[in-house]
């Protein structure tokens, strides 16, 4: 059974300032430096007409890891993740290095108010007997947390432009 994951965030921008800030290589680069971790890196970044496509490779320093999960990633943990963009909606598929299961979720950036709503939905799922579950609990809640992070950075990116 997959853990479900939903974010909600609120930007005091237009729903085009939002997905620039989100999806535009300059900011996709310093979101990286700023809270990418160990290695993290924007593999590609593709533009055709209004949509946007990238892959983003993110690190987390085994250290930093729940000792559950320590005991099936050596080292740090590798998580890939790609988007796309078209318009105001998006789908993002992620990967974990050496963890057989995926992350899948939807965004959606609509106009709310004098600003922007970012709703973003997911799942994660684990294929490992026994402890799929509880890592896939840990897994999404860190997702949740790594959303909150962008997003704060991205209500910082739109502030400074």
């Amino acid at each position: 059974m997959a853990s479900r994951i939903e974010h909600r965030a609120t930007f005091p921008a237009s729903v085009a300032d939002v997905v620039a800030a989100q999806s535009d290589e300059a900011a996709l680069r310093a979101r990286l430096a700023e809270i990418g971790g160990p290695n993290a890196a924007l593999e590609s970044h593709e533009v055709d007409g209004d949509q946007v496509r990238y892959t983003l490779v993110q690190g987390v320093p085994a250290d930093k890891l729940p000792s559950v999960a320590q005991k099936f990633v050596s080292g740090d943990l590798v998580v890939r993740r790609e988007h796309t963009f078209s318009g105001g909606t998006g789908s993002i598929r992620a990967q974990v290095d050496g963890v057989p299961g995926q992350i899948t979720g939807t965004v959606s950036i609509e106009e709310d108010g004098d600003g922007a709503r970012q709703v973003t939905r997911g799942e994660v799922t684990v294929r490992i007997p026994l402890v799929g579950g509880k890592l896939e609990g840990l897994i999404a809640e860190q997702v949740t947390t790594l959303l909150e992070r962008e997003a704060e950075f991205t209500t910082s990116w739109l502030a400074r432009r």
